[in-house]
């Protein structure tokens, strides 16, 4: 009897080992395969990229590759390890790592993230803060989403490459971060924005900070496949509007909620200003446009209309003038909530628009008698004086 409690007890181990060696055997071969990327395509994510989608076939085997890859190939920048900046832009994030062979997590998620889009595979970068050891840390993390055969996936490189300790960073790769599903990696990642927990019951930061990690299915249920969609079709400005809304609605649980919050509001008056300052522009541009078609009427006019065009080409100068003119102004009307210096440019240009177009409408009524009349008509009519350019008078 002892002996078939002994012999039972050796095949539970040795299920058991076989057990924790099945996710190194599953990638096995992917992983020697993802390793071989030539050092030579290593400086692009392009080139990267396109190894991925040459080698691997399903987006099972390309997210496998890539985490293996930057998790083996990328080390972690203990220097500059609270050196996380929202304020960077995404291709320099990328580029670090590449350049240096090391980086932080923003930079092993933006890496992951740009070569999973590149490989066709669709994903995103998502920030937020961790728990380790029970306790909410106080530094900001970022890791990566992806879509994998119609499921959303959480990945994060950065802990999947090793480990801190005592000021050192100890290369060990972890694969419980690969494709880690929501309900598992909410355990100890929180994103700041709601919408990237991937969860039909969102947990709040109360919730986080008191582990209690278990979808609370009395709450609302959130269709965050629905809202993702719409998300995408959002303008970016109308992306962190949304996005403010709901992490306000998470509630501010800490200082690194609260950052990341003023972070995005003020981009948001950064986007808006822009937008202003762009749309002005814009408008500026189809004034001249318009005033230059005019000015091209007007000295065609003088000319007597030679070389000769037809009716047609002729109403069509006056009409590109009219239509850049109509532009303008609709862009215009487009800017709200400016800033005084901005609203004196806009009501001067305004005054410039209207303007010209009344000595548009002059030509257009002097035009539609020229059409009007036969053709000794019509030559008499150039026997009047010449017209001014608009705003610069002839000599």
């Amino acid at each position: 009897m002892k002996r078939v409690k002994l012999l039972l007890f050796l095949t539970l181990l040795t299920n058991l080992v076989f057990a924790q060696k099945k996710p190194i055997d599953e990638f096995s071969t992917i992983d020697k395969k993802a390793l071989l990327l030539p050092d030579s395509l290593t400086k692009s994510t392009v080139d990267i990229a396109n190894y991925i989608n040459n080698n691997f076939n399903t987006n099972q085997e390309k997210v496998r590759a890539i985490y293996i890859w930057i998790a083996t190939n990328i080390q972690y920048d203990i220097e500059n390890m609270y050196a996380l900046n929202f304020y960077e832009k995404k291709e320099e994030k990328i580029s670090k790592p590449l350049q240096t062979g090391k980086g932080i997590c923003e930079n092993f998620a933006a890496l992951f993230t740009d070569i999973c889009l590149k490989s066709g595979i669709k994903s995103f970068v998502v920030e937020g803060y961790t728990k380790q050891n029970g306790l909410a840390d106080y530094t900001p993390h970022a890791w990566s989403a992806s879509l994998v055969d119609s499921a959303w996936f959480l990945f994060d490189p950065t802990w999947g490459s090793g480990y801190a300790s005592g000021g050192k960073f100890y290369k060990k790769i972890n694969n419980y971060y690969f494709k880690t599903p929501p309900v598992s990696f909410i355990k100890s990642h929180m994103p700041f924005d709601y919408l990237w927990q991937f969860l039909n019951y969102p947990l709040s930061n109360q919730e986080f900070y008191d582990g209690k990690t278990q979808q609370n299915k009395i709450t609302s249920y959130f269709d965050f496949m629905d809202s993702i969609q719409v998300y995408e079709k959002q303008s970016h400005i109308d992306q962190l509007i949304s996005s403010v809304y709901r992490i306000e609605k998470n509630g501010i649980k800490n200082s690194l909620i609260y950052d990341r919050l003023q972070h995005l509001k003020l981009e948001i008056e950064r986007d808006k200003q822009n937008k202003i300052v762009n749309l002005y522009n814009s408008a500026s541009i189809c004034y001249n446009d318009g005033i230059n078609e005019l000015n091209e009427f007007i000295n065609y006019r003088n000319k007597q209309f030679l070389p000769k065009k037809t009716d047609p080409e002729i109403q069509n100068m006056i009409d590109v003038a009219n239509n850049n003119l109509k532009e303008s102004k609709t862009k215009l009307e487009q800017i709200s909530d400016s800033e005084d210096n901005i609203k004196i440019m806009i009501k001067q240009l305004s005054k410039s628009i209207e303007d010209a177009s009344n000595y548009l409408i002059e030509q257009q009524s002097w035009l539609n008698v020229y059409f009007s009349k036969s053709k000794y008509g019509r030559k008499s009519m150039f026997y009047e004086r010449k017209v001014s350019l608009f705003g610069f008078p002839l000599n």
